[in-house]
């Protein structure tokens, strides 16, 4: 019988491999970087001639993005043998504008190359490949889609040296339960469903997904390795550890933001009623005014202005305003502002 892929733990022991800790532990090491290399390969969908061969890691790991987040950033920066820089970012949760991000930071490694005396045609190309947790452009059903630099009209290249690419895990599981996808000819496709089989914001594993990667995989041996990598670094307990804090850091944050996004919009609900209720009762006391000049010319309607202002009730302001547009004499409005 053909052996089993994972010796011993079961799929749902395994991290998330969205989970940017887990990510970076197994595609952002020295000891992995054939993988990397491979997967590289496979989102920029190099030919034999433009093949990445070999990378080394750049250590740019970041504090905290904005005051008050508690997250560092713990993207991969590989260097390929072409010099090419590649920023590798994986989010978990739909946290900031991603497009905006992924240009800050991709512009962050671009000057960051120019040292003094150095001539602008010595930078070299800068890559930014976003992997997403989350579905980003509505309008696009790829999962996969890719940006750069062109001319409107002719879509001529202007510059090699911007790069951007966008994978939506979201899509990707759509496409794999809509049977789009053929892991055994697609590199890409099989390398981010490996990404897809653990779903630890769901409690979900996909079990359909690993019997086909388990196959594939008996004839790829990296991907055989990343398979083996991925057990080892779940097994161990010091790594398992720090995936649990950063996996409950993120969900965390992501529930802070869910509750604060809900009590923002409970509070321009609030707002907008008080604002209509507000408007309404200006064009109460508006509507009586009128009425009243019409009927009494000669005096002042400054008193009965500050008294329906004064009332707090919509209730108490309509029944008063019903009996002021009814009296016919300037001793019975005085008689109902008394009263009132």
């Amino acid at each position: 019988m053909r052996p089993k892929l994972l010796k011993r733990l079961s799929l749902d022991r395994l991290m998330d491999l969205k989970v940017d800790y887990a990510f970076k532990q197994l595609f952002g090491s020295e000891k992995n970087k054939e993988i990397t290399v491979v997967f590289l390969n496979a989102v920029l969908q190099r030919n034999d001639h433009h093949r990445i061969k070999e990378i080394s890691f750049a250590n740019v790991e970041r504090g905290a993005d904005y005051e008050g987040d508690k997250e560092s950033r713990l993207d991969i920066v590989a260097v390929t043998d072409a010099r090419e820089q590649v920023n590798i970012e994986i989010q978990f949760t739909n946290k900031y504008d991603m497009v905006k991000r992924s240009l800050y930071y991709w512009s962050s490694l671009y000057q960051k190359q120019l040292t003094r005396r150095m001539s602008y045609t010595q930078l070299q190309p800068v890559i930014a490949i976003n992997i997403m947790n989350f579905d980003l452009f509505k309008e696009i059903d790829r999962f996969h889609t890719s940006y750069r630099l062109y001319e409107d009209r002719d879509h001529t290249l202007l510059t090699d040296v911007l790069e951007f690419h966008f994978l939506e895990m979201p899509k990707l599981i759509r496409d794999w339960k809509e049977n789009k996808l053929d892991p055994w000819n697609d590199r890409l496709a099989r390398w981010l469903l490996l990404l897809g089989i653990v779903d630890h914001r769901k409690n979900k594993v996909y079990e359909d997904i690993y019997k086909e990667l388990e196959e594939i995989a008996m004839e790829d041996r990296t991907l055989r390795n990343a398979f083996h990598d991925w057990e080892t670094l779940s097994a161990s307990q010091e790594e398992w550890l720090a995936y649990e804090g950063r996996l409950k850091r993120v969900l965390d944050d992501e529930s802070a933001r869910n509750d604060s996004e809900i009590r923002e919009k409970e509070a321009r609900k609030e707002g907008q009623r008080e604002g209509q209720k507000e408007g309404r009762k200006e064009g109460m006391v508006e509507s009586t005014l009128l009425i009243l000049k019409v009927k009494f010319p000669d005096y002042s309607l400054d008193a009965v202005s500050e008294k329906m202002k004064s009332i707090e009730s919509l209730e108490s302001l309509e029944k008063l305003q019903k009996e002021l547009v009814q009296v016919e004499t300037w001793a019975e409005v005085n008689q109902l502002l008394e009263r009132s």
